[in-house]
């Protein structure tokens, strides 16, 4: 082998280390993927939620509703029972998770609804779950805990606006299918 053959192997194999050198250094970093995604969706909820604190105006349509809680609910393995509640005005005063259940079924009790309504002094509430089998229809059972929950608001004059059930990407809302 001459110097200029020797010279060339010799710089081939530097650059080559050098290339496995990056790769090696690249393994080290985070793979992109659920940890990421879970880090965007958390700010994505927190950017929401600080929206949700400087203007109350900001769920002031059923879209900005459903993506809220779209953002909020997709992809939970369980079910949630949320409730956001509403000024006279129907501006946002608070969006709490009120009850988690299982992967089929969450229990719900009015009357500890009843309590955070009163708590809030909310004047109207929206009602939201999800459905973590990805079926977004209504049971017989949410559409009789809904018409519960409506009627014994009523009694207190605090309206019941919408029941959203999200399921995936999905959401459907009572009102809009005419079940309020």
């Amino acid at each position: 082998m001459d110097a200029i053959t020797k010279t060339r192997k010799s710089r081939q194999m530097k650059a080559d280390t050098h290339q496995t050198a990056c790769v090696v250094q690249t393994e080290d970093l985070p793979p992109y993927g659920a940890e990421i995604e879970d880090g965007v969706i958390q700010k994505a909820l927190d950017i929401l939620a600080s929206r949700i604190r400087k203007a109350e105006s900001f769920l002031n349509s059923p879209g900005a509703v459903r993506d809220f809680l779209r953002i909020k609910m997709t992809g939970l393995e369980h079910e949630v029972f949320s409730i956001v509640f509403l000024n006279a005005q129907h501006g946002v005063i608070a969006v709490e998770e009120m009850f988690r259940g299982t992967l089929s079924q969450t229990t719900v009790y009015p009357r500890e609804i009843l309590k955070r309504v009163m708590h809030h002094n909310a004047a109207a509430v929206i009602l939201a779950h999800n459905h973590p089998s990805g079926l977004a229809e209504p049971s017989h059972a949410d559409k009789n805990l809904t018409e519960t929950l409506r009627k014994t608001f009523s009694l207190i004059d605090v309206t019941v606006l919408d029941h959203f059930i999200v399921a995936g990407s999905e959401c459907i809302s009572f009102a809009e299918r005419g079940l309020l």
